[in-house]
């Protein structure tokens, strides 16, 4: 794993932290990747059931180091298209099929492509001091992290715009309010306070946390009649699975479930 990102995983839940706080976290060719294969370990490891992202230091994320655009900077089309394409979108093309719950616990600032990176998280939860922006348009650019497809889907497409075209900062509170963050806690309580969401989602049967997860993303992405028939198929597969009856058994004896995954 890159020095600039760490990976810790106990009680079930994986931390990825960026790790480059003298830089609020901008992120590095070696961060992206380093998420990438962090998923991927994820992915193969039963004893992951749900992932945290956050920053350290004072910063979630602003996005691309800003040292290195300009006209230092190769900027033949080809050569920005590939950029783009491999290494910044990376991280939520490898989410588009991580089946585990990944929140994204914003500690600070995230702006561009940082954002972004929280953007294609499943949900957000911020601390009271963090604030948010959308800053392609102040240094020329367009949202390639992923922002132009999460934002408006999650917040609506006027808002959307409104927050792409003035690149403005909204505060926590803000970002509440319109659906960006699901909950704002106060600075020193944020990991503790998203440690208790992840570990209760941990608690549930793995396989129906998968299962439910694909099944919402489905929907997003079809007509009525597919999801249904598509759910229909992950019921019946949920309910073949031993996790099932020890649920409603654990459930009937008022104790905690002692699930396998399937």
């Amino acid at each position: 794993m890159a020095d600039n990102l760490l990976f810790d995983v106990s009680d079930n839940i994986a931390t990825l932290t960026l790790n480059r706080p003298a830089k609020l976290n901008a992120f590095t060719n070696d961060m992206l990747e380093g998420l990438v294969a962090a998923l991927d370990d994820c992915d193969e490891r039963d004893d992951v059931r749900a992932v945290i992202l956050t920053g350290a230091g004072r910063g979630f994320c602003t996005g691309g180091d800003i040292n290195g655009m300009g006209e230092a900077t190769d900027s033949r089309p080809h050569v920005t298209k590939n950029r783009i394409w491999k290494e910044v979108q990376a991280f939520p093309k490898r989410l588009a099929h991580f089946e585990k719950p990944i929140i994204a616990a914003l500690n600070g600032v995230a702006t561009g492509g940082g954002l972004d990176l929280a953007l294609a998280c499943d949900f957000r939860v911020a601390a009271k001091s963090a604030r948010f922006a959308e800053t392609y348009a102040k240094i020329g650019l367009a949202p390639g992290g992923g922002g132009a497809y999460f934002l408006p889907r999650i917040v609506g497409a006027a808002r959307a715009l409104e927050l792409f075209l003035t690149a403005d900062f909204i505060d926590a509170g803000t970002a509440r309010e319109i659906g960006l963050v699901n909950h704002v806690y106060a600075d020193e309580d944020l990991m503790a306070e998203t440690r208790k969401i992840a570990v209760r989602i941990a608690s549930m049967p793995p396989n129906s946390v998968k299962l439910i997860k694909r099944a919402v993303y489905q929907s997003l992405n079809t007509d009525m009649a597919t999801a249904f028939d598509l759910i229909s198929s992950h019921i019946a597969i949920a309910r073949a699975g031993v996790d099932h009856p020890e649920a409603i058994n654990a459930f009937r004896e008022k104790r905690d479930g002692e699930y396998v995954g399937y």
